[in-house]
């Protein structure tokens, strides 16, 4: 642990931007709270703008900062997020402003697992109808609907970073064909898609998969399988990947789970294939504007299931991730290296 000693008598601030994802400021008060000269604070996301000036480490979850803000942050040291997602961050304006943008790498708290986890409760609830069921009971019905199982089933997972690897390592029992793309192979073990690994792990995460590809294959292995699964970080390359093209190549009631981005989807694209029943199921964590609307038609449907964007909010992932975070500030206070972190310029 860091302790102050120089700085002792300053204040080290720390923001947190907006309501949602409450446990991240929580836990992370809990956590520094032995520590009265680093002070924790959350605001609306309107508010921002008015008090960013005022911060040294901002936690910035889902406001944007764009070049105008980043310039408003004139003691801000660090933008972090509270995982992995930093898209909504100008990372090139926060180089020039001498800012450091991090996030926290999935698989050093358990957020991967989570995220992996839940990506199997929505293929499980949407295999075995979650809302047929729920109908069937306040109807007192037994024994319906009949559903499906994982077994023999071909799992098509877009982007195999530590989510998509931990993905594969909790499919792999269940009996199923896995199938996996990067857009590119060059390390073993890769920290998101394409970035360098961060961890030491032995294991050659491409045996887990029966067969790997690159994104020239994705439209051939859409095809082929039964369950696709979005793992992919939300960039240029990526934004809207799965288009009409895309869902178009998946097979004939086939099943599409997103727990990465919302803006992976291309909403009209996956609309219309839900509506002609192309689309066998949609499961989705994260949606294209959040909070998503809960009148939105794509919910009307039997076979579409939505969580609300909490597949790594597990208590194990956010007091881990607390704690990475109060770290961060009480090195930036004693102005020592930051660790356990991803720098991302």
């Amino acid at each position: 642990m860091v302790e102050s000693n120089a700085n002792s008598m300053s204040i080290t601030r720390l923001l947190f931007c907006g309501p949602h994802f409450p446990a991240s400021q929580q836990y992370t008060k809990e956590y520094l709270q032995k520590y009265p000269f680093i002070q924790v604070d959350d605001v609306p996301l309107d508010e921002v703008p008015n008090v960013i000036g005022r911060y040294h480490i901002c936690v910035v979850k889902n406001k944007r900062f764009d070049a105008n803000l980043i310039a408003q942050a004139g003691q801000m040291k660090l933008l972090m997020q509270f995982g992995v997602g930093l898209e909504g961050v100008d990372i090139d304006s926060a180089t020039k402003h001498g800012i450091k943008v991090a996030r926290i790498p999935g698989n050093m708290t358990g957020n991967s697992a989570s995220c992996a986890e839940m990506a199997i409760y929505l293929i499980l609830g949407l295999l075995r109808k979650q809302k047929d069921m729920e109908v069937a009971v306040k109807e007192k019905r037994l024994g319906e609907p009949i559903g499906e199982t994982l077994l023999g089933k071909t799992v098509f997972i877009l982007g195999y970073g530590n989510i998509g690897v931990d993905l594969a390592k909790r499919l792999r029992p269940f009996g199923v064909k896995l199938l996996a793309t990067k857009r590119r192979w060059t390390q073993v073990n890769d920290s998101s898609d394409g970035s360098p690994p961060s961890n030491s792990e032995s294991v050659d995460v491409r045996n887990l998969v029966d067969r790997m590809g690159g994104p020239e294959d994705i439209y051939d292995f859409a095809a082929e399988a039964d369950i696709v699964v979005t793992c992919l970080s939300l960039n240029k390359e990526t934004a809207g990947i799965v288009n009409k093209k895309f869902v178009s190549s998946m097979k004939l009631g086939s099943l599409l789970v997103n727990i990465a981005r919302g803006g992976l989807l291309d909403y009209e694209s996956v609309a219309s294939h839900l509506e002609s029943g192309h689309l066998g199921g949609l499961g989705i964590d994260v949606a294209w504007t959040e909070p998503f609307d809960p009148e939105d038609p794509i919910l009307k449907h039997p076979n579409v299931l939505i969580t609300p964007h909490l597949a790594g909010v597990t208590e194990y992932s956010y007091r881990t991730m607390a704690k990475v975070i109060g770290d961060c500030a009480l090195q930036i206070h004693a102005g020592v290296p930051l660790t356990n972190i991803e720098v991302m310029n």
